[in-house]
């Protein structure tokens, strides 16, 4: 295995960077991913020999421009076996999905007293959108909570699912905790009261297969960043049966059929959602990384994630300092760390001049921090394409500011 990891390293060039004239160890994966030359080079290709506006062209650059972007389309839907390519929709990432989604879905189907249902460990992306949707139109937001090992607690999930449940919508994994939710028996208990699951896969599309068939979950939606393609892109699936029925989030370009000053017609899903000029260049470079990912292949992915976890776990767990925020039996690759009297702030400026790269804060969950009593932690996020190595210089550094501060 390490001599594949040390000839992956060299597919993606940011890795050979130094910071402050030190080799770079980026550990802040679940922020965003580091992008393989062959995304770059996509990318590059097609602003120097295709660029050309999608779909209303008959001009040959525009046909290929086309072309492209809609095999983009069936990638993502072939990745995540969706049933239908149409039930493929382009955004800028999973936060302008969620918020598509929850305006158009409360739209749709919410009423006052309806109940949406999300989780403890949520995202402020699946938070916000659902407390404006509320507002607008006389929702109630209920909140599975969450134990000492950040796992969700399913009893009380059991008891707040009522039928005046209109939708549960949960993260698969924690970006702060790394914890990995029991996704396939949440939807199958919500479906046995007809109540449509969304998963926030943001931070599980990079890590674990996705089947949504298999899952049968209603809608999902993930970041073309966290999948080691370009910022500015991302997927919004949803069973073509909803996406039918909701109405679109924004007016204007390919999602128009035909528009009089009395009356507008949408167009057909999935165009029906992407209103204005896409981000034709980043729905390529997607699909460019899908198929590096699925070339790399998911089950290599997971080996090598899950040693890199497991050994940073037992260093941390070796320093008495250090608090480990996010102890599940099942964790993606995020390891938080609290340590004893330092605030992260300090820590991550520190690390950083060592060339360690690692995110602090509240990591976008604020709830979380409350949950646990504390302002923020210090996160380090693995990929395939990081070291045992790179580990022991993110502890090294972590020894030096515990050292500085005692």
């Amino acid at each position: 295995m390490i001599n594949d990891i040390n000839k992956i390293r060299q597919d993606f060039p940011i890795l050979a960077e130094q910071v402050y004239g030190k080799p770079l160890v980026y550990l802040d994966n679940a922020a965003t991913t580091q992008k393989p030359q062959i995304v770059i080079d996509t990318l590059r290709d097609y602003y120097l020999h295709e660029n050309s506006n999608i779909h209303r062209g008959v001009h040959r650059l525009s046909q290929i421009a086309t072309d492209k972007y809609e095999a983009a389309r069936e990638t993502v839907r072939e990745f995540i076996n969706a049933k239908f390519t149409d039930e493929i929709i382009f955004t800028a990432g999973t936060t302008a999905s969620m918020n598509a989604f929850a305006y158009s879905f409360a739209k749709a189907y919410l009423k006052p007293g309806d109940e949406i249902l999300i989780s403890h460990m949520e995202h402020h992306s699946n938070i916000v959108p659902w407390q404006i949707a509320c507002k607008d139109c006389g929702a109630v937001l209920k909140v599975i909570p969450i134990d000492d090992n950040g796992e969700l607690m399913l009893d009380e999930f059991e008891k707040l699912i009522s039928p005046r449940t209109k939708i549960v919508s949960l993260v698969h994994v924690s970006n702060s905790l790394g914890t990995v939710n029991p996704i396939q028996h949440i939807i199958a208990k919500a479906h046995k009261q007809n109540i449509p699951v969304m998963i926030d896969a943001a931070q599980s599309i990079q890590h674990l297969p996705i089947d949504v068939q298999k899952l049968d979950c209603d809608f999902l939606v993930f970041s073309g960043h966290k999948i080691y393609g370009p910022t500015g892109i991302g997927i919004l699936y949803g069973k073509k049966k909803f996406l039918d029925e909701m109405p679109p989030y924004q007016g204007g370009g390919d999602m128009i059929l035909s528009v009089t000053f009395e009356e507008t017609k949408f167009n057909v899903l999935p165009y029906k959602f992407e209103a204005g000029t896409a981000n034709i260049a980043g729905a390529i470079g997607l699909g460019e990384a899908i198929k590096y990912v699925k070339n790399i292949g998911l089950d290599f992915i997971a080996t090598a994630e899950g040693e890199l976890l497991d050994y940073a776990t037992s260093l941390a767990n070796e320093i008495p300092e250090i608090r480990i925020i996010g102890t599940a039996k099942e964790k993606s690759s995020v390891l938080s760390l609290d340590v004893k009297g330092i605030h992260p702030h300090d820590i991550g400026s520190i690390l950083d001049r060592d060339g360690v790269a690692v995110r602090t804060g509240h990591h976008c969950t604020e709830p979380i921090m409350r949950r646990f009593n504390i302002p923020a932690t210090t996160r380090a996020s693995f990929s395939f394409y990081n070291t045992k190595a790179e580990v022991d210089a993110l502890f090294a550094s972590l020894q030096k500011v515990i050292k500085l501060f005692a």
